[in-house]
């Protein structure tokens, strides 16, 4: 049986957009899978708009903190999922990359950061049912 892929969020601040992709995928992939996720340059503490906006759907991000992007962190994982932070993420042979352009929900209201966050859902369940297959 093959080990668990591995799935790293990366996006500048860590606390929005990776943030709701790994709570979705924590969800989603349940024990299937394992997820990272980290920041260029992490905020002190998540964005609480996305923390709420998660919640309206049931699933809790409380208990994560924005994390520092390590290589450590890249080349334990099968798969590198950026968002906007572009060339701030080591690239390693034999990973793969992609890189989600999705509007940052740093300072705005919860409206359009459901919107982000529907968006994060499903580019998740798309690269859960590849990983998966």
């Amino acid at each position: 049986m093959s080990k668990k892929p591995t799935v790293l969020f990366v996006c500048v601040h860590n606390a929005g957009r990776s943030q709701m992709a790994a709570g979705f995928m924590r969800e989603l992939g349940g024990d299937r899978v394992e997820v990272l996720s980290a920041g260029s340059a992490p905020k002190d503490s998540i964005n609480p708009i996305a923390v709420a906006a998660m919640a309206e759907l049931g699933i809790d991000i409380t208990g994560q903190q924005p994390k520092i992007l390590t290589t450590e962190a890249v080349q334990e994982s099968d798969a590198v999922i950026t968002m906007g932070c572009g060339d701030a993420c080591p690239f390693y042979p034999g990973k793969r990359y992609e890189d989600w352009v999705l509007d940052d929900p740093a300072g705005q209201g919860i409206e359009s950061v459901r919107v982000i966050r529907d968006e994060i859902k499903g580019r998740v369940e798309a690269l859960l049912s590849e990983l998966l297959s």
